[in-house]
C-alpha cells in the first residue's frame, strides 16, 4: 500500500545566494584546479584590464573571467577563433547565478577551427592563381560611375556615402543590396555582386542608354569590423571565385585594418576599412577643378603662341609683297577678328570653369554648420541624461549605499549580521557603521 512522505522529508528551502555559495563550494571541492581546452569567442577587455569571453568546443560552451592580474601575465593577445588551454577554477557568480571559469592562465593550443578553415581555402586558391597580382588591375583615375554592395543596414554604407558625397558629389553610385553577416551571407553576397555585372555589362554595351544604365567603371565590396565568426562570409569559396570575375575592377573594404579575407585576396584592391575603399575611388573635387584650370591656362598659352606665330609669318607674307597693303590690310583685319573670337572663347570657358567650381561649393558652409548645430545638440542631450543617472542626486535627497569591507553593495538584511562593520556613503562622505541587530520589515 501506498504511504504518504511524512513532513519531515520535505525538502530543505535554501535562500538563494546561500544555495549559490553552497553550489560554489561543492564545484571548488570537487573539480578545481581544472584545465579546460576550446576556442575563444565573443572575447573583450573592460577598461579595468578585465578580461571577459567564452571557451566553446562543438559540444558546449563556458563563460571565463579573467581578472587583471593573471591578464597582464599573457605573451600573446587572445583573439575570437583561437583555440586555447586555461588553467583556473569553477565558480558561481552569484549576483546572477551564473557558472563561471575564473582564468588563472592561458596558453595557445592552436589557431582555431574557423582559421585553419581559413588556412586550408586560402593556400587552395592561391595554388588556382586567384590570388595572382599578374590579374590584377589598376582602379580608374576617374571612374564614371561606382557600384556598391553591402547591407542597406551596415555602418559601412554610411561611411561610404559621406565620403563619396563629400569628396566626389556628382558621380553616380549604384547600390545593390547584400547579407553581410550569417549563414546566408555568402549565397546573398554572391547573387548581389552578379546582378551588379549585369548592370556593368548593360551600361558597357553599344547603344546604351546611360539614364537608364549609368556606366560603372570599379565596385566596393564593403563591411565593418567584428570578430572572425561575423566575417566568416566573405572567406566564402564561391564568393572568391564570382569576385574574380568581375567585369570592372572590384575594392574590397571589409573589417578593419588588422582584419583580413580570402575576399581581400581576391580583390584587384585590399582598403583597410570601407571609408578608405570609398576614398581610393573618389579623388577631391578641388583637385579636378585645379587641374582643369590649369589646362584651361595651358590652352591659352597655346593660343597665344600661334597668334604670335601666324602674325609674324603674316608680317614676313607683307614685307614680301610690297606695295598691295590693301591686301594685307583686309587679311590683318581677318587674322585680328579670328583672333578675338579665339580670345572670347578661352575666357567664356575660364568663367564656366569659375562659375562650376562656385556652385559646388555655394552650399558646404552651410551643409557644415547644420552638421555642427545638429552633433552639438546630441551632445547636450547626452549630457542632460547622463546627469540625470548621477548616483549623487540620489544621495542627496536622504538616502544612504551601504556596502560591506569588500565593497559588495548590501541591499538585504539578511547579508546583515550583528557586529558587521559596514559602510554607508552619503551625499557628503562616508560613514563606518557597526550593525546592531537587522530587522526585516
Amino acid at each position: 500500500m501506498f504511504e504518504r512522505p511524512s513532513p519531515a522529508a520535505a525538502p530543505r528551502v535554501w535562500e538563494v545566494g546561500a544555495l549559490c555559495r553552497a553550489i560554489a563550494d561543492a564545484l571548488e571541492a570537487r573539480f578545481n584546479p581544472v584545465a579546460v581546452r576550446g576556442e575563444i569567442t565573443g572575447f573583450s577587455r573592460a577598461s579595468s584590464g578585465h578580461c571577459y569571453f567564452s571557451v566553446k568546443d562543438a559540444n558546449g560552451q563556458l563563460r571565463c573571467a579573467m581578472f587583471r592580474r593573471a591578464a597582464s601575465l599573457l605573451d600573446f593577445s587572445p583573439r575570437d577563433g583561437e583555440l586555447v588551454e586555461v588553467r583556473g577554477r569553477l565558480s558561481v557568480y552569484e549576483a546572477r547565478g551564473d557558472l563561471q571559469f575564473i582564468v588563472e592562465s592561458m596558453q595557445r593550443a592552436g589557431q582555431g577551427a574557423l582559421f585553419e578553415q581559413f588556412l586550408r581555402l586560402k593556400a587552395q586558391l592561391e595554388t588556382e592563381g586567384l590570388f595572382d597580382s599578374a590579374r590584377k588591375r589598376p582602379l580608374p583615375l576617374q571612374p564614371r560611375g561606382i557600384g556598391l554592395v553591402t547591407s542597406t543596414g551596415a555602418a559601412a554604407l554610411h561611411d561610404v556615402v559621406t565620403a563619396l558625397r563629400r569628396r566626389v558629389p556628382h558621380i553616380p553610385v549604384v547600390l545593390v543590396p547584400a547579407q553581410v553577416q550569417g549563414a546566408a551571407a555568402p549565397a546573398s553576397l554572391v547573387a548581389a555582386l552578379s546582378k551588379l555585372y549585369l548592370l556593368v555589362q548593360a551600361g558597357q554595351a553599344s547603344g546604351a542608354d546611360l539614364a537608364k544604365n549609368p556606366p560603372i567603371d570599379v565596385i566596393l565590396l564593403v563591411r565593418g569590423g567584428g570578430s572572425i565568426e561575423d566575417l566568416w562570409a566573405f572567406n566564402d569559396e564561391q564568393l572568391a571565385r564570382t569576385i574574380v570575375r568581375s567585369p570592372v575592377p572590384l575594392i574590397s573594404g571589409v573589417g578593419h585594418e588588422t582584419d583580413f579575407t580570402i575576399a581581400d585576396f581576391c580583390a584587384d584592391l585590399r582598403a583597410p576599412t570601407p571609408t578608405a575603399a570609398a576614398e581610393l575611388v573618389a579623388q577631391p573635387r578641388d583637385v579636378w577643378l585645379g587641374a582643369l584650370g590649369l589646362l584651361a591656362g595651358r590652352i591659352s598659352d597655346g593660343v597665344q603662341r600661334q597668334l604670335d606665330t601666324r602674325h609674324q609669318r603674316l608680317d614676313q607674307a607683307a614685307a614680301r609683297l610690297g606695295r598691295p597693303s590693301g591686301l594685307v590690310a583686309r587679311e590683318q583685319m581677318q587674322l585680328a577678328r579670328l583672333a578675338q573670337r579665339m580670345r572670347h572663347g578661352v575666357l567664356l570657358k575660364l568663367q564656366r570653369l569659375a562659375q562650376s567650381q562656385k556652385a559646388l561649393e555655394a552650399d558646404f558652409p552651410q551643409k557644415m554648420q547644420r552638421r555642427l548645430v545638429q552633433q552639438a545638440e546630441r551632445l547636450d542631450r547626452a549630457a542632460l541624461r547622463l546627469e540625470l543617472l548621477d548616483p549623487r542626486l540620489v544621495l542627496q535627497r536622504g538616502y544612504a549605499l551601504l556596502t560591506d569591507t569588500e565593497g559588495q553593495a548590501v541591499t538585504s538584511v539578511r547579508r546583515a549580521h550583528p557586529g558587521d562593520a559596514l559602510r554607508a556613503t552619503l551625499a557628503d562622505g562616508v560613514v563606518d557603521v557597526t550593525v546592531a541587530q537587522p530587522r526585516l520589515l
